[in-house]
């Protein structure tokens, strides 16, 4: 896995060089339920939050662009959904991604596996792709940047779908899961060894994105503690802020668990929207120096 102060890719400047910090605290799931909405209005509100990732296909994702146009301080881009989710495409179009319903499954393993293998089901894979840029393009919001429910753009499959059909669409920047060993060795042994495990796949993708002069933010926060990112996580964070890029994602709501989703139900959503507001983290935010922003911050200063 990248490391802090690692050297850059040959031929990219390192982000410490372009800016001192940048950071970017973004709320994922926007629109999947009103209460992530209300959460995200009353965090950005508050100055904490900065940036959020739209599921174009979720229940509330009507509700969530209503208020991201109220909220122009707040930085919107895709969460592609192709596991866990709605699809956009209807089921009789993307068969062999869907169930009857239009929903995505949770085998990621498997369907990775599909993606690379099946020509047949990386030709509904693209359509669906192509179908929630085009979505949130008609909403008229600025497309500040690109990741995907469960990091499924770090598959290769989907990353090279991603750079293909978001050139079409504005694309400039996409979410590098790069999630500091230090940080994930604090949460668990387990959560040490995932992050090592995904060093190959992270270098290659860092590697294909420079090579499309697509920006990145260097680390991310928010895998390991996906669900419970509470203020003491967030303090934290924010004490042993580098230099770079940085971005923290949590999943904020008004309430938590699987009244959210049947997948969340271990997911402490109010808790993450207390840590948003906290007196405490706000002082810290300001004492860190840091510009905060969204990704378009760091794509002005990567011109393609």
């Amino acid at each position: 896995m990248p490391r802090d102060g690692a050297g850059p890719a040959a031929g990219t400047r390192p982000a410490a060089d372009v800016m001192d910090k940048l950071l970017v605290v973004t709320a994922d799931d926007f629109g999947l339920d009103e209460s992530v909405n209300e959460a995200v209005e009353q965090a950005t509100r508050a100055g904490t939050l900065t940036a959020a990732s739209l599921m174009v296909a979720a229940p509330a994702a009507a509700n969530a662009v209503k208020r991201a146009r109220a909220l122009p301080q707040l930085h919107v881009g895709l969460h592609l959904t192709l596991a866990d989710g709605r699809a956009r495409l209807p089921p009789r179009e993307i068969p062999r991604l869907v169930d009857a319903d239009g929903r995505f499954g949770d085998r990621l393993a498997f369907d990775g596996l599909r993606y690379y293998a099946l020509p047949a089901v990386r030709r509904q894979l693209e359509a669906e792709i192509r179908a929630q840029f085009a979505a949130f393009a008609r909403t008229g919001l600025t497309l500040d940047h690109v990741n995907a429910h469960k990091h499924l753009h770090l598959h290769p499959t989907v990353l090279g779908l991603v750079l293909e059909i978001g050139a079409e669409y504005g694309l400039t920047a996409v979410r590098l899961p790069a999630e500091p060993l230090w940080y994930a060795r604090r949460v668990s042994t387990s959560a040490w060894l995932g992050a090592l495990g995904l060093a190959p796949w992270l270098a290659l993708m860092k590697h294909r994105l420079d090579c499309a002069h697509v920006a990145h933010n260097d680390r991310v926060f928010g895998i390991a503690t996906s669900g419970s990112m509470d203020e003491a996580r967030l303090l934290e964070i924010l004490s042993r802020l580098p230099p770079g890029a940085t971005e923290i994602y949590l999943h904020p709501a008004t309430r938590s668990g699987a009244a959210i989703a049947p997948s969340m139900r271990g997911y402490r959503h109010a808790e993450e929207l207390a840590a948003l507001l906290s007196t405490r983290v706000r002082e810290a935010l300001a004492s860190t120096g840091a510009q905060r922003g969204g990704f378009r911050h760091l794509a002005a200063r990567h011109p393609r």
